[in-house]
């Protein structure tokens, strides 16, 4: 039996980079800050997210740059051959099943709200 399950609560990096193809899918693109839980004011952590159909839409809607979200998803590694040098790349990428829209910068209360594809 093999799990593979990411849960990360962070700051939106930049406004979602939306993608529509002709087949009707719809993608979204953002970058995630989480900070450490250390004490020292080490650099945040940066992680590459991708959200696909209601969820991208959502997020393409509501989510902005510095706005505070909870994400659940997998872990998937992006891999390419570099066309200059022909070295083989990766990146680790968020595959976002759930998104949870925590707050933006501007907000004090930072209410809840669960923009899950099952609620729409």
């Amino acid at each position: 039996m093999s799990i593979n399950v990411v849960t990360l609560v962070g700051r939106v990096g930049g406004d979602p980079d939306m993608k529509y193809f002709e087949s009707g899918k719809v993608l979204c693109q953002l970058t995630l800050a989480v900070n450490r839980r250390s004490r020292n004011n080490d650099k945040p952590d940066w992680f590459n997210l991708e959200l696909w159909g209601k969820t991208a839409e959502v997020a393409g809607n509501y989510v902005r740059k510095g706005g505070l979200i909870g994400v659940k998803g997998s872990l998937r590694f992006d891999t390419w051959s570099d066309r200059q040098t022909g070295v083989n790349r990766s990146k680790p990428v968020i595959l976002v099943d759930q998104l949870d829209l925590l707050g933006s910068k501007r907000d004090s209360e930072g209410g809840m709200s669960d923009m899950s594809p099952d609620n729409f």
